[in-house]
Order: structure tokens, then C-alpha cells, then sequence
């Protein structure tokens, strides 16, 4: 392989691992001198992709599969994923993955602008479209020309700019803001949502057709409460990417109940709150071992000394409301769910996500809590 050529593959892999295109050699440097350690030897995960694509468990190898899979097809794709779960990280992939991984790589974060904007900001505009367009712009369909245009939170694109990328999906022109020229993109489209696209179709809040056209691949992101086995392969490459910030020469460990407290929250934020966290412990270590896992910040070291039966009373009012029967009318299955969820909502807000001690405090088993945490799924964490 020429030099030239070894350039641009390492650029490729330095955008991958969002480090400058500088520094990646000196990271790979420090990371491999690193894992000489017995320590690290053993902690060096099996399966690492770009960015934070690192995990070893079934339902991640799952997913990398047919993401991998679905890059080569020059067909739309969506992604389905709780908050953190690595949206945008899984569209980089599957662009550099595909044949246009040479190309533009253009990306909109659709819940960031207003209805109004959404439209020009995807299409463009004339001059004179509109009270203070001075000029012609180019949108993003035009900047992903050649490449790939990833749709954060596709489902609030309003109704009528869901026409206009439909038309480019099937007839690959549009026209800008003003005008009446057509223009034409050859653009691969990458949606992301969290929010449950056919029902939104069913309520008339999504155009069923652009649904229809746009899900020639749905993939599901797992959240990382499934991911257990993939909890200390993230934390470490985590604690090691943060020491190298802080230009430290060796990685933290985590003791044994550090260790314990990462692996029995239940990570409503996944993958983005466990970085905070690890990152936080990494900075926040006085010496060579990380005891102590701060998961929420906010906190107060003062509560129990302003009011010392706060706790406990909020406590009690908790479980009050989780030993009140409803007085609905509703099947006894329905019942049970509810309050299931609601017990164990609570449970886990009390205990700070710590499932054993939230398991403990219900008098369950281990084994039996985290058969109710996976049963309902985001029920019980955004109750």
C-alpha cells in the first residue's frame, strides 16, 4: 500500500475514532503500550469497530452483522434507538462501510431546528426567497451529493418537506426554496428516531409512503441493559481514551465494587451516560484505583443534613403509592403490569439504579429483577 494511499485509509479511521487526523497515530502508540500490560492484555476487547462500536455480547455482534451487511445495498435505512445508544456513531459506519465511503458524509439533527427552517435547511434556497435570503444557498441534499445524508430524529420533519424527500428517494430532484429548477442529488438516506414511526403514520403524523420507501432496513440498536457483558469492555476503553486526554502515561483501574456498581445499573442513558460516568471516575481518581462511581452529579452532599428524614419519608410516600390498588376499571393483567412497572420504576429510583440493592429491596431475587427490567424494557426506566 503506498504512502499516499495509507494516508487517506488512516484519515478514514481517525474521523472513525473522532481524534484529529494528527494525533491518532500518537493514540494508537499509547494504546498499544498500554495493553502490553498483563492487565490490559486481558481487558482488550475482542471486537472493536470505529468510534465506540467496541462490545463482544450477542445482541451488539447482532447488530454490527447486519449492519454490515445492509452498507453494500444502496437502499435506505433506519435506525431505532433509545437515547445514547449510538445513533449517529452506527450512520458513520454504514457509510464507510458502503461504496460512497469516499463521499460526503452529511448529517441533520432534524429536532434541532424549527419546522420552518427544516425545509430550506434541506433543500436550499433561492435569493430573495424568502425576507433575508440574500443569496443562493445550497441545503444538505445537495452537500451530500455523491455520499450519504443522515436524518437524526427523522420523525419531526414536518408534512410538507416529508413530499419533497420523497420525491428525492424516488426520483432523486428536488427544488430548492424559490425555484422551480430541478436538481439532481444521487444521495443515500440514513434515518434515525426513538419515537414509533407506523403509529405516527397511523395518526396521520408521518407520511406513510416516505415510511414505506425508507424502511427497506430496519435495524434496532440494543440498549446496554442487554449488553451486559459489554459494560467493562466500554468502561475501559473509556478510562483509557480519558487518561490519554489527560496526558496521563498509565489507565485506573476499577476495584471490585466499582466493578459491582457499573454492572448492576440499569443505564437508562446507555452508551453516552456510561462515558459520563467513566470519565468523571477516570478524572475524579486520586490514585492508581477507581473506587468510587458517582452516577448522578447533581446529587447534594448537603440533603441529609438539611433534612435528615427526607430519605425516609420519601421513601414511605413511595411505597404507599406502590401498594395502592388501582381504582380504574381494568383486566387484572393489566393491573399486575402496572404495578410491576411502578414497583420496580421506583425500586430503581431509590436504590439509584443499582439492581441488586433495588432487587434486594423488593425481595426478589437478582435473577428475578432483571427478568422484569428486561420485560418492560424503557416502561420502567422512563415511567
Amino acid at each position: 500500500m503506498g504512502l499516499q494511499q495509507d494516508n487517506s485509509l488512516t484519515a478514514v479511521v481517525a474521523r472513525w475514532y473522532d481524534l484529529p487526523y494528527s494525533s491518532f497515530k500518537k493514540y494508537n502508540t499509547v494504546k498499544y503500550a498500554m495493553s502490553e500490560s498483563r492487565q490490559d492484555r486481558e481487558y482488550t476487547p475482542r471486537t472493536a469497530s470505529p468510534g465506540e462500536a467496541i462490545g463482544e455480547s450477542e445482541p451488539f455482534l447482532l447488530f454490527q452483522e447486519r449492519l454490515s451487511k445492509v452498507a453494500a445495498v444502496e437502499r435506505p435505512v433506519l435506525l431505532i434507538g433509545e437515547r445514547g445508544t449510538g445513533k449517529e456513531l452506527a450512520a458513520k459506519k454504514l457509510h464507510y462501510l458502503s461504496n460512497r465511503w469516499s463521499g460526503p458524509c452529511i448529517t441533520l439533527n432534524c429536532a434541532a431546528l424549527s419546522p420552518t427552517l427544516i425545509e430550506s435547511e434541506l433543500f436550499g434556497y433561492e435569493k430573495g426567497a424568502f425576507t433575508g435570503a440574500e443569496s443562493r444557498r445550497t441545503g444538505r441534499f445537495e452537500a451530500a451529493d455523491g455520499g450519504t445524508l443522515f436524518l437524526d430524529e427523522i420523525g419531526n420533519i414536518p408534512m410538507e418537506a416529508q413530499e419533497k424527500i420523497l420525491r428525492v428517494v424516488e426520483y432523486g430532484s428536488f427544488e430548492r426554496v424559490g425555484s422551480t429548477s430541478q436538481v439532481e442529488v444521487d444521495v443515500r438516506i440514513v434515518g434515525a428516531t426513538n419515537a414509533n414511526l407506523p403509529a405516527m403514520a397511523d395518526k396521520g403524523e408521518f407520511k406513510r409512503d416516505l415510511l414505506d420507501r425508507l424502511s427497506f432496513e430496519v435495524l434496532f440498536l440494543p440498549p446496554l441493559r442487554v449488553r451486559e457483558e459489554d459494560i467493562m469492555v466500554l468502561a475501559r476503553h473509556f478510562s483509557g481514551r480519558m487518561a490519554y486526554e489527560l496526558g496521563w502515561d498509565h489507565v485506573p483501574e476499577f476495584n471490585s465494587e466499582a466493578v459491582d456498581a457499573l454492572e448492576n445499573y440499569s443505564w437508562p442513558g446507555n452508551i453516552r451516560e456510561l462515558k459520563n460516568v467513566v470519565e468523571r471516575a477516570v478524572y475524579s481518581a486520586e490514585d492508581d484505583l477507581i473506587d468510587q462511581i458517582m452516577f448522578n452529579p447533581f446529587t447534594s452532599p448537603y440533603a441529609d443534613i438539611e433534612n435528615p428524614d427526607l430519605n425516609e419519608k420519601v421513601r414511605q410516600e413511595q411505597q404507599r403509592q406502590t401498594t395502592t390498588l388501582p381504582t380504574t376499571r381494568r383486566s387484572l393483567k393489566d393491573a399486575v403490569k402496572n404495578l410491576e412497572i411502578s414497583m420496580v420504576h421506583d425500586a430503581l429510583t431509590l436504590c439509584r439504579h443499582n439492581q441488586k440493592a433495588a432487587a434486594k429491596h423488593l425481595g426478589l431475587t437478582y435473577d428475578q429483577f432483571r427478568g422484569l427490567v428486561k420485560k418492560y424494557g424503557r416502561e420502567v426506566l422512563d415511567l
